[in-house]
Order: structure tokens, then sequence, then C-alpha cells
């Protein structure tokens, strides 16, 4: 229920507002103290943060600083195949046939929350309300930057920043989502 009604934001390329947001989040942390673990995309506001610090010890803050523009170019880059969930992006990985699935030669489609005018919101958005909570844990001492506009750049140095934190995560499973 709380995901139909955070999904509604989305849709509308509005940010999820904090008391929804984190609802979701802290249910879903229950019973994860016995581990480490990484949030993507949260917190996004200082209120966020304030209740994730109240429930959970926090011990690492990474702040992935890449320009808007790249970060628009690759989202508005990204098309689906909705039946199957196959992801495209025009980019770096695009299909055979522009606009077409490669397996099923069905039409992909970009989703509400790709389209330019949205992302540019949500940018807009996310960068108000992020500023202040990078700011509340650079304050604690937990953030850690890492500036660029490529994966294959930012990512060595972040995995190597994670072993000193985490010394015995393994590559595969650092490759591994959870």
């Amino acid at each position: 229920e709380v995901g139909i009604l955070a999904k509604s934001y989305i849709d509308q390329g509005r940010l999820i507002p904090d008391d929804i947001m984190t609802r979701l989040m802290l249910n879903e942390l229950k019973g994860l103290d016995r581990y480490n673990w990484l949030l993507d995309g949260f917190p996004r506001t200082v209120a966020q943060a304030e209740a994730l610090d109240k429930e959970c010890q926090i011990d690492t803050v990474i702040d992935l600083d890449v320009p808007f523009e790249t970060i628009k170019c690759r989202l508005t880059a990204r098309w689906i195949h909705p039946a199957s969930g196959r992801v495209y992006n025009l980019e770096f990985s695009p299909p055979k046939v522009q606009g077409i699935d490669d397996i099923t030669g069905e039409p992909l489609v970009q989703r509400d929350d790709d389209k330019p005018e949205t992302v540019t919101k949500r940018l807009q958005a996310y960068d108000a309300q992020t500023k202040p909570v990078l700011e509340y844990y650079r304050e604690k001492g937990l953030l850690k930057s890492f500036s660029g506009t490529e994966t294959n750049k930012i990512w060595p140095r972040i995995y190597a920043f994670l072993q000193t934190k985490l010394p015995d995560v393994s590559q595969k499973d650092a490759a591994t989502p959870r």
C-alpha cells in the first residue's frame, strides 16, 4: 500500500514525502542489524537522515558527485520493454533496431520518470533537498565524496574506499546488488 502511494509521486515527477519514504525504508531495514548494508538514494532530506539516525548506526555516507547534465543524458536515453523489463540505453546499450526490443520485436517505451521534463524537475528537487543532507553528514564526519562522469572511473575509487570500511567484501559480493 505504501509502495503504491510512493509510485504515484514518482509518476508525477515528484520526490516521495519524508514520512512515506521513511516508513518504507525503516521497514526494509528491520532485522538487518547483523549485516553490513548500503543504501542508494536514501536519505534525501535532513528529516529522513534524522529518522534513520534514530534507528540505525550510520558509519559512512558516500556522495556521488556527478553533473546533472550527465545524469539527465543517461536517464533520458533509457528505454524499456514493458513485458520483460529489459532495459536499453541509446548511448551505451542500444537495441539493434531503434525503438524495438531485440528479442520480441515489440516496441520499446520510455518511462514517464525518464522523460526529459520529469528528469529535470526531479534533479532540481533532489539538489534543493540533498545539499542540506550532505552538509548534515559532513558535519558528523561521515561524508566521503567521489566526483566524475563515468562509472568505470568512479567505481574503482569507491570500491577501494569500501574495502577500508568492509575489508572482507569480495569483488564478487560487491558486484551483486541486494
